[in-house]
């Protein structure tokens, strides 16, 4: 079923505030969702961008072409789906306009609570806009690509990337993108100074966990990056340096794909929520995962808040579990196999 979001963004063809694309002509589609379905006509080639690998799975097997990141340019036009962060969101609208051949058709799109309004200003101050229409709690804009690249330039140099701590390479969009998480960092600070072997960092993101590991475990031999968001992955393979021990890195959906290798130890700080509401299901499911993933013997370190209930799932998932620091905001949770 289609989000409201993905509604708005289809209703100003589907009242004909805007002409269907010419058939076969190229459409890009940046931040693409699942529940997607053109509206009867749209029969333009669509090349849809997904990042999220549980998103792109969905996409994919509903028989689109998508990838994790965009390529080519001179599109005849280009639909943005904007989500819940500014930076991504101006990010996107940039990326459309490199892409987009001149006089093409740009489409915005996104919720009232996601900044749908602060975007159309942003997007505003550098071009014309044709078109503006509120729907089904959010709203949509669209213009047409400028015959130069100014407006992308400045909305990128709005929007540059950080270095956190003067050695991380983070984007918009990506989580704790501008500073270090402080439950990832709890969970650095307790680990036990017998740390060895065969390492994965699941749910990764752009490389702190593996890269404190690598720098202060010399008895870690390799370390395997696990990571759904495609661009946080991107930025891991440069945040973590391979001088100590050997490297992987692994864009996977660990609630639905299965995990290969095996591990003597798995660090993790797992999501909790894909939208506004928490889900802590989203963490089981990987508690799970993990379990199956690490050799007899085997040890979790996990990081959490410290009300979300994951002791009952390590109690099923595993021989033994405790509690090894609380700070009052996160908690710190190992748990070993037999």
């Amino acid at each position: 079923m289609a989000s409201d979001v993905l509604r708005t963004l289809l209703h100003p063809f589907e009242v004909q505030a805007l002409p269907l694309p010419a058939k076969g002509a190229r459409t890009l589609f940046l931040g693409a969702e699942p529940g997607f379905r053109p509206p009867q006509g749209f029969d333009t080639t669509l090349h849809l961008v997904q990042g999220f690998r549980p998103s792109f799975r969905v996409l994919q097997s509903a028989g689109f072409a998508v990838e994790p990141r965009p390529s080519g340019v001179g599109y005849a036009g280009t639909l943005v789906l904007a989500g819940r962060h500014r930076g991504q969101n101006e990010l996107r609208v940039a990326e459309a306009l490199e892409r987009t051949a001149p006089e093409g058709l740009i489409v915005v799109a996104g919720g009232k609570d996601d900044g749908i309004a602060s975007l159309r200003k942003a997007a505003e101050n550098h071009v014309v806009l044709d078109g503006y229409l509120p729907k089904y709690h959010g709203g949509v804009f669209w213009f047409r690509g400028p015959s130069d690249i100014q407006a992308a330039a400045a909305l990128r140099a709005n929007n540059p990337s950080s270095l956190v701590e003067g050695r991380f390479r983070t984007a918009p969009g990506m989580f704790s993108f501008e500073k270090i998480d402080v439950g990832s960092k709890l969970l650095t600070e307790t680990l036990p100074s017998d740390l060895g072997g065969q390492v994965a960092d699941f749910c990764a993101g752009w490389g702190y966990l593996s890269a404190e590991i690598v720098g202060r475990f010399p008895s870690v031999t390799g370390i395997d990056l696990y990571e759904a968001d495609f661009e946080s992955l991107e930025a891991a393979k440069v945040n973590v340096g391979a001088e100590k021990a050997e490297l992987g890195f692994f864009w996977i959906d660990l609630t639905a794909e299965p995990v290969e290798r095996r591990y003597d130890v798995i660090v993790m700080n797992p999501p909790f929520h894909r939208s506004r509401a928490a889900e802590p299901k989203i963490g089981a499911a990987i508690i799970r995962t993990a379990a199956k993933a690490l050799r007899p013997g085997g040890r979790l370190f996990m990081v959490a808040n410290r009300q979300l209930p994951y002791e009952a799932t390590l109690a099923s998932a595993f021989a033994s579990h405790s509690e090894l620091a609380n700070d009052g905001k996160f908690k710190v949770l190992t748990a070993a196999i037999r």
